[in-house]
C-alpha cells in the first residue's frame, strides 16, 4: 500500500512547494530563472540518478547506454515542463491569487486528460467519471464568478 501512496504525497507536496516558489520567482526575465531552476535540477536529478537505482534495480547499462533509449517523448516533455513553468510565472504576474490559480489551471487539465485518455488511450470514461468531469468545470466557474 505505502508503494502506491507515497507518490502522492511526493507529487502533492512538490506541487506546494513549486506554488509558493512560483508565486515568489524575481521579477527577472522567467526564462533566465528557469536557467538556473533547470541547472539544479538538472545537477539534482543527476545525483539522484547514480544514487537511486532505476525501478528497484541497480542499471547495468550505464549512463550513454541509457541515453541511447531516450525517445522523442524526453525531449517534448522539456519543452512541455518550460511552457508549464513560463506559464505559471505569467499566471501570478497577471495577478492570479496562489488560491485559486492552479485550481483553474489543474481542473481544465483534469476534464482535458480524461479526454485524451479515452481518445488516445482507450481508457474507460463511465458515466460518473463525465458527470465528475462537469462538476469540476462547474465548481471552476463557480470559484473565478
Amino acid at each position: 500500500m505505502w508503494n502506491y501512496i507515497w507518490p502522492l504525497f511526493l507529487v502533492v507536496g512538490s506541487n506546494v512547494i513549486y506554488h509558493i516558489t512560483m508565486k515568489e520567482a524575481p521579477g527577472i526575465s522567467p526564462f533566465l530563472s528557469l536557467v538556473v531552476t533547470y541547472t539544479i535540477g538538472a545537477l539534482f536529478s543527476l545525483l539522484l540518478y547514480f544514487i537511486i537505482p532505476a525501478s528497484g534495480e541497480s542499471s547495468s547499462q550505464g549512463i550513454f547506454q541509457e541515453l541511447r533509449g531516450l525517445n522523442w517523448a524526453s525531449f517534448l516533455l522539456g519543452m512541455a515542463i518550460v511552457g508549464l513553468e513560463a506559464g505559471y510565472i505569467y499566471l501570478y504576474r497577471a495577478g492570479w491569487k496562489i488560491s485559486l490559480g492552479p485550481v483553474v489551471c489543474n481542473t481544465a487539465a483534469a476534464v482535458l486528460l480524461m479526454i485524451a485518455g479515452f481518445l488516445l488511450y482507450r481508457e474507460t470514461l463511465t458515466p460518473r467519471q463525465v458527470v465528475g468531469g462537469l462538476v469540476c468545470l462547474a465548481g471552476m466557474f463557480v470559484m473565478n464568478a
